[in-house]
């Protein structure tokens, strides 16, 4: 017969275990942790229009409309330029080039960055040079290597933009191009055709070659609404209850300081109540005065009383002055959201 201590104890761990087998079971069935998607790598490609002088061309306003539209992109390539206040400057964009040289170098380039989605315009300095006939052929055999050594990208192949000087050659090209990258997409690559040369006109072409920035803006709006018509190009869209996105800008400087503006957006479909923004100064700068929102730390901006509700798809913008030596930036903005 066992003793009455041993019973105890015996009735005791019983207890302990029927406790503790439904947190176990709990526990088995808890899911992780959400792992945030990677971004999407996207290769602007080209000549100079892609590469677009000091103002970044398309790809400062394509960024800021991927990044209002809550997608998390990071363009890939070995060039990185553009202004200062701009978040992500990298691209294959070489000024001067033909198709012939982006030919040559086209493999190493995506062995190296491994992009999800391509956007090439190139053909301009073919159409003033020794074989402009040639360039549509040209163009095929280019757009034949990229699929082939990145068949599972998707590859958008513009028509180019005008050339005021050369307007006839352009069309000529443009009508030449687009049943061949149709004959591609049918044959089932990854191949996509984009109407850029309508989008802009001869005015927004100050040298007769190159956009202003109305004019790359408008090109801008055209990668943007291809990308969106063709899923998992620049992501997933962000579904109901999402995070707020943040995109920073710089309106003015002076030596030794700045003036930024935020503008916090909601690209969901529900409304958002209360955000906090998270973005870095180059060293040596600090906000030294802000509105439309409270700073602290290294740098942590949370909503005003009458800024912190943003509708479905609607907008808030808080701004700050910062001074500090160096050229004037703000580093990529996050956004989150209760």
């Amino acid at each position: 017969m066992p003793s009455p201590l041993k019973a105890l104890c015996g009735v005791l761990l019983a207890v302990a275990l029927l406790a503790a087998s439904p947190a176990t079971a709990e526990a088995s069935t808890v899911d992780e942790p959400a792992v945030l998607a990677d971004p999407v790598r996207v290769m602007p490609l080209g000549d100079s229009i892609t590469q677009g002088g000091s103002i970044g061309g398309y790809r400062l306003d394509l960024g800021t409309r991927l990044r209002t539209a809550g997608r998390t992109v990071d363009f890939v390539g070995s060039l990185s330029d553009g202004p200062g206040s701009m978040p992500d400057r990298d691209h294959e964009g070489h000024p001067g080039w033909t198709i012939a040289q982006v030919d040559a170098n086209v493999v190493n380039w995506l062995r190296t960055y491994t992009p999800r989605t391509i956007l090439l315009h190139i053909g301009t300095n073919d159409m003033y040079g020794s074989d402009p006939a040639g360039a549509p052929r040209r163009l095929s055999a280019l757009v034949d290597k990229i699929t082939a050594q990145a068949p599972a990208a998707e590859v958008f192949v513009s028509t180019i933009i005008p050339i005021r000087f050369a307007d006839a050659t352009v069309r000529g090209y443009n009508s030449a191009i687009v049943p061949l990258l149709r004959a591609k997409a049918a044959a089932g690559k990854r191949v996509h055709v984009v109407d850029m040369y309508p989008a802009v006109p001869i005015s927004d072409l100050p040298d007769g070659i190159h956009p202003n920035a109305a004019g790359y803006s408008k090109m801008a709006a055209v990668w943007f609404n291809a990308l969106s018509s063709v899923p998992g190009s620049i992501g997933d869209p962000p579904q109901p209850g999402g995070t707020c996105t943040a995109t920073p800008q710089v309106v003015s400087d002076w030596n030794g300081g700045f003036q930024a503006e935020v503008t916090v957006a909601n690209p969901t479909a529900s409304a958002i109540a209360g955000w906090t923004v998270r973005f870095t100064l180059p060293g040596g700068h600090t906000v030294t005065q802000i509105w439309g929102g409270t700073a602290s730390g290294s740098v942590t901006v949370t909503n005003a009383s009458y800024n912190g509700t943003i509708g479905p798809n609607a907008s808030a913008t808080f701004g700050f002055l910062a001074s500090g030596p160096g050229a004037p930036a703000v580093g990529t903005a996050t956004c989150s959201s209760p």
